[in-house]
């Protein structure tokens, strides 16, 4: 992807001129797309300038709100209504002393070795920046050519996710496992978010059907046991994983009225929508944050495959 020009970045870019994004599309245009979705509500997940399945979903979701032909490319229409956010995309962020010190620790694979530490922090400053950002410590990267990571006062450019609006309360939750999608519905039952979602596997398949959340957990502790697990090593027991964002399951836990199940993070959030689960659904760490504040205990969750 060519370096993000500042003039392209920060200035609202003329609808007509906009091309129409879809498969193989990358670059500015994506990025703003992605941006302009993430500020609407309609997630594609981690922000990285390029089209993929999340994307493709996102806008489709997008569409179907706004009663637009449901075809998974941003064309002329679909931009109109876009651009009505003015929002610049890219913001600038100045380094803090304290986003330097951390502190940062690798994160061992196992969950023996995990519950030695005393917190599953971030592993360096660009895996933090990307999930307070929603990208890709690669695109931050790349939108900052020559800029170091180790320094307080650098300035970067980062995309300008904070300009997006507080969801309103949820009455319910529907997960669709075939579209890898977590959308949140008003009391009469439209839809005015959407986020990817990994939903389970063949061996841990969604559970369907209709559920209730029983309550929200945040940055919370997470008990391996080992017998729930299909694909477990033997000889692992038990474990306490203390709490952060590389916890094995992120920043938020959303229990639900089926026991062991629940909405929760992940320490991968390049992987949502792209991999499987062991039956829980899945989300970035910056989406769950988002669905926890706007659900509440006794909100309805349909699980359809």
């Amino acid at each position: 992807m060519r370096v993000l020009l500042f003039a392209v970045a920060l200035a609202s870019a003329s609808v007509h001129a906009a091309p129409v994004i879809g498969p193989q599309s990358r670059g500015d245009e994506v990025l703003r797309a992605q941006v302009l979705l993430d500020r609407a509500h309609f997630s594609s997940g981690e922000i990285d300038a390029s089209y993929g399945s999340n994307l493709r979903q996102a806008i489709r979701g997008f569409q179907k709100l706004n009663q637009l032909p449901v075809t998974g490319l941003i064309d002329a229409a679909t931009w109109a209504l876009l651009a009505q956010d003015q929002a610049p995309v890219l913001d600038v962020y100045t380094i803090t002393a304290q986003d330097v010190a951390g502190p940062y620790a690798k994160v061992p694979a196992g969950m023996a070795a995990k519950s030695k530490l005393p917190t599953l922090a971030y592993a360096s400053l660009a895996e933090a920046l990307g999930e307070k950002f929603h990208c890709s410590p690669e695109l931050l990267r790349r939108l900052n050519p020559g800029k170091s990571l180790k320094r307080a006062g650098e300035k970067l450019m980062v995309p300008n996710v904070a300009a997006g609006k507080p969801l309103p309360k949820a009455a319910s939750i529907l997960v669709d496992a075939k579209d890898g999608t977590l959308t949140l519905l008003d009391a009469g039952g439209m839809p005015f978010a959407q986020f990817p979602a990994s939903t389970g596997s063949k061996h841990d398949p969604l559970p369907e059907g209709s559920w209730q959340v029983r309550g929200v957990a945040t940055n919370p502790e997470y008990r391996y046991n080992p017998k729930l697990f299909w694909d477990a090593k033997a000889g692992e027991g038990k474990a306490r994983i203390a709490a952060g964002p590389n916890n094995p399951v992120g920043l938020a836990w959303i229990d639900l009225s089926i026991e062991h199940y629940g909405i929760h993070g992940t320490p991968e959030p390049g992987k949502i929508g792209k991999t499987q689960s062991h039956g829980c659904i899945r989300l970035t760490n910056w989406d769950v944050m988002a669905v926890s504040r706007a659900v509440a205990r006794g909100a309805r969750v349909l699980l359809q495959s």
